[in-house]
């Protein structure tokens, strides 16, 4: 079974790719940015962290899985020093559920407010 998820964004079509897709009992969210409805939101990388897990959580949520279904998160960090701020938000979500985790340095992204950007796999045990 592979099910396709979106949010109606226009980069969702002219780049040919899906919010999440799901096989099986497998999610994989695709990396996520802090954007919001009026552009970028947080200024700084604990903040805008913790709001791409808010919005992660709710694509989670719309697909019928759980932040406890979460078994590995990619965090993209435009600058690697800043990994404890990313870190701490990541840990206040995760810090019981404990999924795997890899903190990648990366170039700047294409709108240079946006500092982290994050991927999820989620999986639900069966049933």
């Amino acid at each position: 079974m592979r099910k396709t998820f979106g949010t109606g964004s226009v980069w969702e079509q002219k780049l040919g790719y899906s919010r999440a897709v799901q096989v099986d009992n497998t999610l994989y969210i695709s990396a996520t940015s802090a954007s919001g409805e009026n552009g970028i939101v947080g200024s700084d990388f604990y903040e805008q962290t913790r709001f791409i897990l808010q919005k992660l959580e709710t694509v989670l949520a719309d697909a019928g899985f759980a932040l406890a279904d979460v078994v590995q998160s990619k965090l993209y960090l435009t600058d690697i020093s800043k990994w404890e701020d990313a870190g701490r938000a990541h840990g206040e979500v995760f810090g019981e559920i404990r999924p795997t985790l890899s903190l990648v340095h990366v170039l700047p992204f294409l709108d240079p407010e946006m500092l982290v950007e994050i991927e999820l796999v989620a999986q639900k045990s069966a049933s």
